[in-house]
């Protein structure tokens, strides 16, 4: 059983600013992070490494300070990690960010056969969740979204059976092998990494790749070339104001209600059904 899990280097949202005169995430502002949700892909990958043996990679994409989310990744448990790298790659929309790690992934399925992809269910900078189906789409494998319990690894049947969260419940799927999935942070506790973890994280290597170490690539389809999506202004929402505060007897405090009412009774007039 191979997993590869597909993680992300982000800042951290609870502290990035934004540049006023640009209404673009300062991304120096804040520390950059394993994204939490990939957190979780990695650990319910492990898992499943643990109940099926197998083993795990992790595949990223971004500057080659990225390699220190993949060593996170080794130490919550992967076995081993590559990175894409390339200018070619900058400026990558979900669109063309799938089109390249698919090209990775492809690679990757030629050297070690992939049984399965877990990504997180979205990155807190963008906050699409566009990336994994993409993924999916492109390489024409069956895509389970908002996934919360891996239930069962058949490997003899190479089916696998899923919990998926709806708005108002869940829904149990069984989805062929290999496929994709993208999970909720429900679906698991991120654990304490044991010590040896620890130390191989901090002596390990990823693996590096260029454009030029992947095969059959469309560079018109990488980077800011292959995105067409443009973000036409980023800022931050103004705070919500505080409710007004009605002082003064009962009845005077019912008269300013009955003031405020009148003035919003647009709000409230009733429609006659049809």
């Amino acid at each position: 059983m191979h997993i590869v899990v597909c993680v992300k280097q982000v800042p951290d949202t609870k502290i990035i600013k934004i540049n006023p005169k640009t209404n673009t995430l300062d991304r120096r502002s804040a520390p950059a992070i394993l994204n939490p949700y990939d957190a979780h892909a990695v650990q319910e990958a492990v898992k499943i490494k643990e109940l099926t043996g197998g083993s795990i990679s992790v595949l990223s994409m971004g500057p080659p300070q990225a390699t220190a989310v993949i060593k996170k990744s080794i130490e919550i448990g992967a076995d081993r990690g590559y990175l894409i790298t390339d200018r070619a790659f900058a400026g990558a929309d979900t669109l063309a960010t799938s089109y390249a790690l698919s090209k990775a992934l492809e690679r990757i399925n030629k050297d070690h056969p992939v049984d399965m992809i877990i990504c997180g269910k979205h990155a807190i900078d963008g906050d699409t969740g566009q990336v994994g189906p993409g993924i999916a789409r492109r390489m024409d494998i069956p895509p389970v979204t908002n996934v919360i319990e891996v239930t069962e690894v058949n490997q003899k049947e190479k089916t696998v059976l899923l919990k998926r969260k709806l708005t108002n419940g869940y829904e149990l799927i069984q989805s062929e092998l290999p496929c994709l999935l993208t999970v909720e942070k429900e679906i698991n506790e991120i654990e304490y990494s044991p010590m040896p973890n620890m130390i191989e994280a901090a002596r390990y290597e990823p693996i590096i790749w260029a454009v030029s170490d992947l095969e059959n690539v469309d560079r018109a389809q990488l980077g800011l070339k292959g995105s067409p999506t443009i973000v036409g202004k980023m800022f931050t929402p103004p705070r919500p104001e505080g409710g007004k505060k009605l002082e003064g007897s009962a009845d005077e405090q019912v008269s300013q209600i009955m003031e405020v009412l009148m003035e919003k009774k647009d709000l409230f007039t009733l429609q006659p059904s049809k």
